[in-house]
């Protein structure tokens, strides 16, 4: 049976959004928001480009990450889309420059010069986490810089200082993540999944206190922090007691997923409300869109 030139199309996009795990953006867009509640400069206007931004630099990354990881894919991974044969390596890296420099545009037009200033920070930590830090003891910190640049592009314009510990508690929850995510194929460590969980832990405190414009936002801050600390922690847990591929595969996904409700119980708790609710209306359709696309 021949193959169509639509359904070549569909393939090759099929690829693609394999690659750069494209649902997966949905939960780094809260990033931006929230550092722009901390910082006290909600995103409007063209600052509302900034989470797209975000959804750039994250996709560059993914595709960095499979062309740096495409020998040793070849071996483990063998049905993503470079070892498989339905992208080219050379097209996988063209792609993360393509992609990387639609965020620095993205960052230039949203957050101009102080956008760029960090943004080009955040550039450059993404591709050394790909090809230099990933799968060494400086992974997980290489990671939750991306992280907390991500966050502090967001708070740009405003009060970089007051967004900090919202930066935090990303980068504390992202080391954990990233620590876990490498026992994917093989199992991980008890230690390590125990260390998540206290990480867990310690990002949901820092969400939950500091100051807050009212009780209502403090309220509704608690009730996406605890959405946050049940669902992460207690996958964190699981692994931690039989930390075999599949439990760390498990918390890995639902760590991933964990950036929405903290990023919600954040904004939230700095005044941005609905802006909370409809980053976590994204959590359902991230999840749902996990079963079709991996996110790890």
């Amino acid at each position: 049976m021949s193959t169509t030139p639509a359904t070549t199309r569909k393939s090759a996009v099929s690829a693609y959004v394999q690659l750069v795990r494209a649902p997966a953006a949905l939960t780094v867009l809260g990033d931006t928001v929230a550092g722009a509640a901390a910082g006290r400069n909600p995103l409007r206007g063209r600052r509302l480009l900034l989470p797209l931004a975000s959804a750039s630099f994250y996709w560059a990354g993914m595709a960095f990450n499979d062309w740096a990881d495409r020998e040793l894919d070849a071996i483990e991974r063998p049905e993503r889309p470079i070892p498989s044969g339905r992208v080219s390596a050379r097209a996988a890296l063209t792609t993360g420059g393509v992609l990387t420099a639609a965020g620095l545009g993205l960052s230039g037009l949203g957050g101009g010069q102080r956008g760029l200033k960090l943004a080009f920070p955040l550039a450059a930590a993404v591709l050394a986490y790909d090809t230099r830090l990933k799968g060494t003891g400086a992974g997980p910190l290489g990671m939750a810089t991306c992280r907390m640049l991500d966050v502090l592009l967001g708070a740009s314009g405003g009060s970089l200082r007051s967004a900090l510990p919202t930066a935090a508690a990303f980068g504390v929850h992202t080391m954990g993540v990233t620590a876990v995510s490498a026992g994917e194929v093989r199992g991980g460590s008890s230690d390590t999944a125990s260390a998540a969980v206290a990480g867990t832990a310690f990002s949901t405190a820092l969400a939950l206190t500091g100051r807050s414009r009212s009780w209502r936002d403090r309220m509704i801050g608690a009730v996406f922090g605890g959405g946050f600390a049940a669902t992460v922690g207690r996958a964190q847990f699981a692994a931690a007691q039989h930390p075999t591929a599949a439990r760390i595969r498990t918390a890995t996904v639902a760590g991933i997923h964990g950036m929405v409700p903290l990023q919600a119980s954040l904004a939230a708790r700095h005044g941005s409300v609905r802006s909370a609710v409809l980053l976590a209306s994204a959590l359902p359709v991230a999840r749902k869109l996990a079963r079709r696309v991996s996110p790890t």
